[in-house]
């Protein structure tokens, strides 16, 4: 059930001030709780694809430090998006530290592997937060979060697609310099959805 906050404001009327109830749609405490939460799991996601990107730049492979350095913006992006989804729901956004990156790297292909395990997490906890909003019948949330659903099977994808071309090409060395080169093209860009 989705909870309401009545604010008064005074209007003139008549030549005397008249009091009215409005309503300000507010979110389920839960959906909200969980929105918030991702606000800061997508905060640490950001933290956690540049960790990678500094890896690969001291590496010298400036095009997978590039490749997920724009991952880095993306992320910081769907944080921002989030966080602006609650704002303009009347919702009071609490922002945590963030966690500095614990993955150690043995290899070159490790960040890739982190890359879609991490991914693969972040899927399920934006599914969650659907399944809680389709639970009350949140339908603009449910709504706001069709593009984060979808967003999350390209970003799945890519990490998939990355792990295998790294696996075919990255081992010689004139194939992981090819392949670097290719990641150096990647550019940003702002997300699509409206808020």
């Amino acid at each position: 059930m989705l909870n309401y906050k009545y604010i008064v404001w005074l209007t003139a009327g008549c030549g005397r001030n008249i009091f009215q109830k409005g309503l300000i749609l507010m979110l389920d405490k839960k959906v909200s709780e969980l929105l918030n939460t991702q606000v800061n799991k997508e905060f640490y996601s950001a933290y956690l694809y540049m960790d990678f990107s500094n890896y690969y730049y001291e590496m010298g492979l400036d095009g997978f430090g590039n490749w997920y350095k724009v991952q880095y913006q993306e992320e910081r992006d769907h944080a921002i998006l989030m966080n602006q989804y609650l704002l303009n729901n009347g919702e009071h956004v609490t922002l945590d530290a963030v966690a500095k990156p614990d993955k150690i790297y043995a290899g070159v292909g490790d960040p890739m592997e982190f890359g879609l395990e991490h991914e693969r997490y972040v899927t399920s906890l934006i599914h969650n937060i659907y399944s809680a909003a389709n639970e009350v019948k949140d339908f603009r949330t449910m709504q706001f979060l069709d593009w984060f659903v979808k967003e999350q099977g390209e970003e799945e994808k890519n990490a998939e697609d990355l792990i295998k071309k790294f696996k075919l090409f990255g081992q010689d060395p004139k194939g992981l310099y090819m392949l670097d080169n290719e990641l150096k093209a990647r550019i940003y860009a702002a997300p699509s959805l409206v808020i």
